[in-house]
């Protein structure tokens, strides 16, 4: 079944490229932005809980976030596609809640948020309300499409009152999403030429814009980048590139974790990063690709 919807609803898609291709593309595009929710249980509402939750809006979408601890230093969470705030429980669990104030959200289509839609583009600029609204943090951490959200947030605007970015699996080029769209619904070129163009009408640049090399470039911002070196979503060597690019950064890599990354040892790296950020926020880490 998992296997049949794509399918009927690429063919629907292909179909509609000839009869009404603007309307191919539009819905194309939506579809492509849309999140299915993963369901949250009781045991995550109860973690929820343990914070305080508080929601804001973002583009006219009322957005779930929550903060745990009265510390001075700032550590906000961003997840990726079709997950919530629950992905960060064991790390949020690790920090001394005497010493930060942690934030996580739950971003549109996504977890206890409104809304049904949701683009890098789109993320970005609930990133940088967050981070503008809570006065900024000192590390920000982001897993996938929050990655790649994320660097875009900071390649838009530089001056973000952050010190300190912790990147895990981050993708590479919006192209590749929109490649695995296509090959899922197998969709033809024709429908997914409209699909572009609608993309490009909507956001005013190609596909090809979305690069994390390219943002990764303009980062001046001490970083650690965290990446499976068999990662079957977001492909190691993107990671590589952007260690190169980002002149302060550091990769950790791993082996036979996959794209979520679910490891004490990363929880640990990534507690040792907020640690030593914290204890000495000028030092920046060797160059290491």
């Amino acid at each position: 079944m998992k296997t049949i919807i794509p399918q009927i609803l690429g063919a629907a898609l292909n179909l509609l490229a000839w009869i009404h291709p603007k309307a191919a593309g539009r819905r194309g595009f939506l579809l492509f932005c849309r999140p299915f929710r993963t369901p949250i249980t009781d045991k995550q509402k109860d973690f929820f809980n343990t914070g305080d939750p508080f929601t804001i809006a973002s583009d006219g979408v009322n957005v779930q976030a929550y903060r745990w601890g009265t510390g001075k230093k700032k550590v906000v969470f961003f997840h990726g596609w079709q997950s919530h705030s629950y992905r960060w429980k064991t790390y949020i669990d690790a920090l001394p809640k005497e010493v930060y104030t942690v934030y996580a959200l739950d971003a549109p289509g996504h977890g206890l948020s409104g809304g049904n839609f949701l683009s890098v583009p789109v993320y970005a600029t609930l990133i940088q309300k967050f981070l503008l609204d809570i006065g900024g943090a000192q590390t920000v951490v982001g897993h996938s499409l929050g990655s790649f959200s994320l660097m875009y947030a900071f390649f838009r605007h530089p001056s973000l009152p952050v010190d300190n970015v912790v990147l895990m699996a981050p993708p590479g080029e919006a192209s590749d999403f929109l490649n695995f769209y296509k090959d899922t619904l197998r969709l033809s070129d024709r429908a997914m030429k409209h699909i572009h163009d609608h993309f490009e009408e909507t956001y005013q640049v190609p596909p090809a814009y979305f690069s994390t090399k390219k943002f990764a470039a303009a980062l001046h911002l001490n970083g650690l980048i965290i990446h499976d070196e068999g990662d079957a979503e977001a492909p190691y060597h993107y990671a590589v590139k952007i260690n190169e690019a980002w002149k302060k950064s550091t990769l950790l890599s791993t082996q036979g974790l996959g794209h979520n990354l679910k490891s004490l040892t990363v929880v640990e790296a990534v507690f040792k990063f907020i640690e030593e950020s914290n204890h000495a926020p000028q030092v920046v880490p060797e160059h290491n690709a």
